[in-house]
């Protein structure tokens, strides 16, 4: 059963060894496990409902916890603390585009505020239903007259999972966008094709979801970005229904799949989507390189890409993730022999990891993987072989999990990701990480910070920062800590040119920094759009602009 303050299914773990275990503490100190909260506790804070009776909603007090809050770490402090600010007032799921189009106007009616909600994994504050300005400020602080708030209905979008229409001469295929990853990708293998979008939250996110944040895969490389895959799709709004026709290409003005790409629920709800799908390749491999150094790593990773060699994933690791990276893995030995054998080919303190994936046809991926390993030796690369690609491979959608294992040993752990040109890279993350480890130390607490660049393109790199900090015996206090590192981790991406959101959206938590990427007309703009298609502000109200 999917976990209702966590991540994924309560049977998963992922476990932690002694190992592991005395590298955080001499990193950070030893962690307090926190005290956390019953799922009969937090029902029980559940007010009754405010929305008139509907057949398509439910006002049941645990369905209401359990979307009353995504996976961002205030999420989880809230949760597992017992302190929500609000919940919604009821969750509707809705089989059929008319049913969500009866739902919008059922809200409209009620006078209610209207969430969409897909796999419930955001973590920037997309599907809360506290009050606006509260969500990431303090813990269990609704206004004492709820009256001064709307009802909130979330609209749990998760029954629109089925394929709608499939073209194999096009490579085109249309799913209610509801769908999870594994049930897609599942529907297209049968068939002999895949769509090759990847994240993290691969295993619970939505293809919806994905859409309206403008989602990144990890083999984004090959396949592209969200916004490459989106072909077409529905949207119900407020105002009326926009479908988008999936043309090859069109000039026939702008483009309107870029107002729904991105839009976060403002807009209306997208209820199906066309996507552009590929075949299943012949053969995929992951290996791993390790350079001397970062900077090395750079030199190689750029060379490859500006190369146009047809890879799907190129990621690398700073030394400080690298070294990470081996601790969690907990194989002292052989880690031990690989590294003596990394200093000796040159590799030592300053080793950097890099994973290269290849998908395609056979003959295309040995010849790529020739060139692409080659260019790596001439900064210094030493190729390691297939292990830690396959073992990164299997465990890709396991990783999530270790938040929950680090919490019960009283460690929160966090992540912020940017993008910028080449040129900015180095300083960037060295500006990022420098404000996470000194974001602290004015109370004596220490954070452990690690970087990979995730998504590489020919022009410039995705940054993603993992931080790992203490939890405080108050749960106010955690957040404030929280608090104090998001914000002097995005001053930091602000002042070195970095956009606030390469791959997880604005949500709640990266609003306030919005208008200095778009501009104040760019906002106003935003704005305006949401207008058009929700004239009367009930759509995710809060979210991506105020």
């Amino acid at each position: 059963m999917r976990r209702w303050n966590g991540w994924g299914d309560d049977t998963v773990v992922y476990p932690l060894d002694e190992g592991p275990r005395r590298f955080l503490e001499e990193r950070i100190g030893p962690g307090l496990p926190p005290g956390d909260a019953t799922l009969q506790e937090v029902i029980a804070r559940v007010p009754p409902s405010r929305l008139p009776s509907h057949p398509l909603v439910s006002d049941k007090k645990e369905e209401r916890v359990r979307h009353a809050r995504g996976q961002s770490l205030p999420d989880w402090i809230a949760m597992r603390s017992a302190r929500l600010a609000a919940f919604p007032d009821g969750v509707a799921y809705p089989t059929t585009d008319e049913a969500v189009g009866e739902l919008i106007r059922y809200a409209a009616t009620a006078g209610a505020s209207l969430i969409p909600y897909g796999g419930g994994t955001s973590v920037v504050g997309h599907i809360n239903a506290a009050p606006i300005g509260l969500a990431s400020e303090h813990l269990d602080r609704e206004p004492s007259d709820r009256s001064l708030c709307p009802p909130v209905l979330t609209v749990d979008l998760t029954r629109l999972n089925r394929l709608r229409f499939f073209d194999a001469a096009s490579h085109l295929a249309t799913f209610g966008a509801g769908i999870t990853g594994p049930d897609l990708e599942a529907q297209l293998r049968a068939k002999g094709y895949t769509l090759g979008h990847y994240p993290q939250s691969f295993e619970l996110s939505t293809l919806g979801g994905w859409i309206v944040t403008r989602s990144c895969g990890q083999q984004s490389l090959g396949y592209g970005r969200i916004e490459k895959l989106f072909a077409g799709g529905r949207l119900e709004a407020p105002a009326g229904r926009l479908d988008l026709l999936p043309f090859p290409a069109s000039a026939a003005g702008p483009d309107l799949r870029d107002m729904v790409l991105g839009s976060e629920g403002r807009l209306g709800i997208l209820t199906e989507a066309t996507v552009r799908i590929s075949q299943l390749p012949e053969m995929e491999v992951f290996h791993a390189v390790f350079f001397p150094d970062f900077e090395q790593g750079q030199q190689a990773v750029r060379t490859i890409l500006q190369a146009g060699l047809p890879l799907s994933m190129l990621r690398l690791s700073t030394a400080q993730e690298t070294e990470t990276t081996l601790a969690l893995a907990d194989r002292e030995r052989l880690l031990g022999l690989l590294k003596r054998w990394l200093t000796l080919r040159g590799a030592g303190e300053e080793r950097c990891m890099l994973l290269l994936g290849l998908t395609g046809r056979e003959a295309v991926v040995k010849a790529a993987r020739k060139e692409a390993l080659g260019m790596s030796g001439t900064y210094g690369g030493v190729h390691v072989g297939r292990t830690f690609g396959n073992e990164w491979l299997k465990s890709r959608f396991r990783t999530p999990y270790l938040r929950n294992t680090l919490w019960e040993m009283g460690y929160a752990i966090d992540t912020l990701e940017t993008a910028t040109h080449w040129a900015g890279v180095p300083a960037l993350v060295a500006a990022i990480e420098g404000a996470l480890r000194d974001g602290l130390e004015p109370i004596g607490e220490r954070v452990h910070a690690f970087t990979h660049l995730s998504h590489l393109y020919a022009y410039g790199s995705s940054i993603y920062t993992t931080y790992v900090y203490r939890l405080a015996t108050d749960p106010e206090e955690t957040l404030r800590r929280w608090q104090v590192l998001k914000a002097a981790a995005s001053q930091a991406i602000l002042s070195q040119g970095g956009t606030i959101s390469h791959q997880h959206g604005v949500g709640t938590d990266h609003l306030p920094y919005l208008e200095q990427e778009k501009g104040t007309l760019g906002v106003a703009a935003i704005r305006d759009l949401c207008t058009r298609f929700d004239p009367e502000g009930i759509m995710n109200p809060g979210k991506l602009v105020l």
